[in-house]
């Protein structure tokens, strides 16, 4: 029994030994004349540009806006005044200064309406033409206007909230308008940028008596000796006269009253 089991445990150990033997030859490390592979980190590559989406602009209105209903307007008549000048009739004067449009209807009279002119940096003068008249017209703010006001739409459609009001005189291939306005505070200053308002009464008036082709003349200020305003009714001579006209009634009580006194 003692012989059998020795027997056995000498095998066992001869196949544990084989086996690790065999083990070890098959790692060529073990092998003469094996050289380690000299290891290196691989070459970084560079990485795409990832096109990114550009952000979204949560305040950001629509291409387009709608500008609302369009009532009918009934035209607005404005006052006739003494006009001396030699324009020709039909003429439409625009006194910047005084916040005046003219039309010309005689050598000696004209409309005239008061309006809004461009704020300060926007104002211009020269003469242009009327090249066409729309009823209700849709507003295409220019690109540079647009920069300014990152709020302001590609597009409005005409209507009661569109900014050019119920007609707008377009003048000649430039980007000025003398348009209409549902927001009366405006007319008389200075607030445009570059175009000339009126309130939509006088701006339905306006349009139906002048068009396309009519001349447009942009002034800083008008002559004295026009729209009634001759060197004699002017206000610095006007201004003179009352202080002389006190100075003298002055003068005349104080005569009247020293003699009172004699």
């Amino acid at each position: 029994m003692l012989r059998q089991l020795l027997c056995v445990l000498s095998v066992t150990g001869f196949a544990q030994s084989a086996s690790a033997q065999d083990r070890m030859d098959w790692m060529p490390w073990n092998k003469p004349g094996y050289t380690a592979p000299a290891y290196q980190s691989p070459a970084p590559r560079e990485r795409e540009p990832l096109e990114r989406p550009p952000p979204m602009n949560l305040n950001a209105p629509p291409a387009i806006l709608d500008g609302g209903p369009r009532p009918p307007v009934s035209p607005l008549l404005p006052e006739r005044i003494a006009f001396n000048s030699s324009y020709a009739a039909g003429t439409i004067v625009i006194d910047t200064s005084a916040r005046r449009l003219y039309l010309v209807q005689s050598p000696e009279d004209a409309l005239v309406y008061p309006i809004s002119v461009g704020r300060e940096g926007f104002t211009w003068t020269g003469t242009e033409t009327i090249s066409r008249i729309a009823s209700w017209p849709d507003w295409h703010p220019p690109a540079e206007m647009r920069e300014r006001d990152p709020r302001l739409p590609e597009k409005m459609t005409g209507g009661v909230r569109n900014p050019l009001g119920a007609k707008a005189l377009y003048l000649g291939n430039s980007l000025y308008r003398i348009h209409g306005t549902d927001n009366e505070r405006t007319i008389g200053r200075a607030s445009s940028s570059g175009c000339f308002r009126m309130t939509n009464g006088h701006v339905v008036d306006l349009a139906s008596r002048v068009s396309p082709g009519a001349t447009v003349i942009v002034l800083d200020k008008l002559p004295q000796n026009i729209a009634g305003l001759n060197p004699s009714n002017s206000p610095e001579t006007t201004d003179a006269s009352a202080s002389s006209a006190r100075t003298a009634t002055v003068g005349g009580l104080v005569e009247r009253l020293n003699a009172s006194q004699r």
